[in-house]
């Protein structure tokens, strides 16, 4: 039996898949949570073998719950399952020590099949995004860049960056000037917006 627990803040789309997946006899859901902070202990709780998990939580997204995992119970093994199929995100998952990367449309049977496969041994990438990734080629932000252009999102001025990433506002603005350039936009907020859509962030 194969003991899953699954990450989405979606109670809707969580119940689902948890009924879905429950149909099949060598697959067990054994946790369920709604926030990606609570990814690890659940994990330990419920002595689960692979977390599927969504990109998008509260508290922590995916792909940092998927670090989390491989620090804390290197033995538990990530599948990302999402609906934000952006290339960027793939590099930053398999990154992160993430099995599997497929979006949510993918069949029920089809996915309880990369369950079974990922605990074979086997990592699996939606080969659609694959290919998208590696056309897109590499992220090419620094942390830095990635960091103060998150702030950028919601319009906030530089001072207030600066004041929340603990650098000078003449450093922010270097960060950003870079970031701008790489990602061919406009400005901070248009740079960080095509940044998010590439799956940068």
């Amino acid at each position: 039996m194969i003991r899953l627990l699954l990450a989405d803040d979606q109670a809707l789309v969580r119940g689902a898949l948890a009924a879905l997946l429950s149909l099949e006899a060598d697959l067990e859901v054994v946790a369920e949570v709604d926030r990606g902070d609570g990814v690890v202990a659940a994990a330990r709780e419920s002595a689960a073998d692979i977390c599927l998990l969504d990109i998008e939580m509260p508290g922590a997204d995916g792909i940092e719950a998927t670090a989390a995992l491989r620090e804390a119970l290197p033995w538990v093994r990530s599948v990302i399952v999402t609906t934000f199929g952006r290339p960027g995100y793939v590099r930053r998952a398999l990154d992160a020590g993430a099995w599997a990367f497929v979006v949510k449309d993918t069949p029920a049977h089809e996915l309880a099949d990369i369950v079974r496969r990922v605990r074979a041994g086997e990592r699996i990438v939606d080969p659609a995004l694959a290919t998208q990734s590696l056309i897109g080629g590499a992220n090419p932000l620094t942390d830095r860049e990635r960091e103060v252009l998150r702030h950028c999102l919601d319009g906030q001025p530089v001072a207030t960056i600066a004041a929340r990433v603990h650098l000078s506002p003449g450093t922010v603005r270097n960060y950003l000037s870079a970031a701008i350039a790489k990602t061919g936009a406009s400005g901070r907020v248009a740079a960080a917006r095509v940044a998010q859509e590439r799956g940068w962030l």
